[in-house]
C-alpha cells in the first residue's frame, strides 16, 4: 500500500511531466508559426500576382471603341476611314455609308517583312493625310488572313510568324483617335461591295494569295480559308493561282488554271454569283460563265461601308457586337 510521502511524490513527478509536455507544444506551435505566416503570405502573393496578370492582359488586349450600326437615312452623312490590307500594297480612303469615296484613295508598298508594330506604323502614317481632312468618325479594315473579334489570327502573306492573336484593329485604332473599328477579312470585305444580296454569292480575290468569301442573301457565311485547301495535287489555291504562281507559269497557263478553279467552286459551292477581285482580276483572258464577272479593284475599300450594316454581319462570328436582329440592310 502506498504511503502518503510516496502519493506527493507521484503527484510531483506527474505535474512536471504535464509542464514539459506543454513547453514541448508551445515550441513546436512556435516553429509552426512562422511557417504558417509564410504560406499565407505567399497565398498572397499569388493572389495579388494573378491580378497583376489579368491587368497585363487587359492591356495587351484592349476593346476598341463600340459603335452603333448605321441609321437608316444617316448614311450619306457617315465618314468612314476604309483600309484595304495587301500582301502587295496598303490602300486607304474616307467613304460615306454607301461606300462612295469621299476624296482619293492612298496607297504605299506593304513592308516585308512586317511585324505587327510595323504594319500599324505605316498605316497611321498613311491615313493621317486623311484623318486630318476628312475627320471620320469609323474605321472599317479588310485584312488578308484569318480575323475574328478584331483579331488576326493567320497573316499568310504578310509575315505568320509572331501574328496570332494579335488585336490589330485595336492597336491601329489608338493610333487614330480611337476610332470605332471592324475588321474582316479582305475578300470578305471586297464582297460586300460587289454582291447584289440575292441567293449564294461566293467571292474569288486574284492578289497575293487567292481570297475567298461566302454570302447568302447579302448575309455574311463564316470564313473558310479555301487559300490553303489543295486543288491541284499537293498545290494549295494559294500556290496554284496566287501572284506568285502567275509569275513562274506564265499568263496563259495562269489562265487556264483560273478556268480550273472556277470549274472547282462551281461544283463545290453551287453558288448563283461569283464574282471575281483582286489585282489579277484584270489579266483574266478567257470567256466568264454568264454567272461570273470581275469586280474593280476599288471594292476592297468600298466594302468597308458595309461592315456598319445591321444586317450585313448577321450569321458572323467574327464581330459579335453586330450580331444584331433589326434594321435594314441598305
Amino acid at each position: 500500500m502506498p504511503t502518503r510521502k510516496t502519493t506527493v511524490a507521484s503527484k510531483k513527478a506527474s505535474a512536471k511531466k504535464a509542464v514539459a509536455r506543454g513547453a514541448v507544444k508551445s515550441a513546436a506551435t512556435k516553429k509552426t508559426a512562422p511557417k504558417k505566416a509564410a504560406v499565407k503570405a505567399a497565398v498572397k502573393k499569388a493572389a495579388v500576382k494573378k491580378v497583376a496578370v489579368k491587368k497585363a492582359a487587359a492591356v495587351k488586349m484592349p476593346k476598341a471603341a463600340v459603335a452603333p450600326h448605321i441609321a437608316p437615312g444617316r448614311a450619306s452623312s457617315e465618314r468612314i476611314l476604309a483600309i484595304d490590307i495587301g500582301g502587295t500594297g496598303l490602300k486607304a480612303a474616307v467613304i460615306d455609308g454607301h461606300g462612295k469615296m469621299l476624296g482619293e484613295r492612298v496607297r504605299v508598298a506593304t513592308p516585308h517583312p512586317c511585324t505587327p508594330e510595323q504594319m500599324v506604323d505605316t498605316l497611321a502614317t498613311l491615313v493621317n493625310p486623311l484623318l486630318t481632312q476628312h475627320h471620320p468618325t469609323r474605321m472599317s479594315i479588310g485584312f488578308p488572313g484569318v480575323v475574328r473579334e478584331n483579331c488576326v489570327l493567320t497573316a499568310p502573306n504578310i509575315g505568320d510568324e509572331g501574328w496570332h492573336g494579335v488585336p490589330l484593329a485595336s492597336m491601329l485604332a489608338r493610333r487614330v483617335g480611337n476610332l470605332p473599328v471592324r475588321m474582316i477579312n479582305d475578300a470578305e470585305m471586297q464582297g460586300f461591295a460587289a454582291i447584289e444580296g440575292h441567293g449564294l454569292e461566293f467571292v474569288l480575290t486574284l492578289g497575293t494569295g487567292a481570297g475567298t468569301a461566302l454570302f447568302r442573301d447579302g448575309e455574311l457565311m463564316p470564313h473558310l480559308e479555301l487559300a490553303h485547301h489543295p486543288v491541284s495535287k499537293t498545290r494549295t489555291y494559294d500556290e496554284y493561282i496566287g501572284a506568285h504562281a502567275r509569275d513562274q507559269a506564265g499568263d496563259k497557263r495562269w489562265n487556264k488554271r483560273v478556268e480550273k478553279v472556277i470549274d472547282v467552286l462551281s461544283k463545290l459551292v453551287n453558288y448563283d454569283r461569283l464574282w471575281i477581285g483582286g489585282g489579277n482580276a484584270v489579266n483574266l483572258k478567257f470567256d466568264l460563265p454568264a454567272n461570273v464577272a470581275i469586280v474593280s479593284n476599288a471594292a476592297g475599300i468600298e466594302g468597308g461601308a458595309k461592315l456598319w450594316h445591321p444586317r450585313s454581319m448577321r450569321e458572323s462570328r467574327q464581330l459579335p457586337d453586330a450580331n444584331q436582329r433589326t434594321g435594314e440592310f441598305g
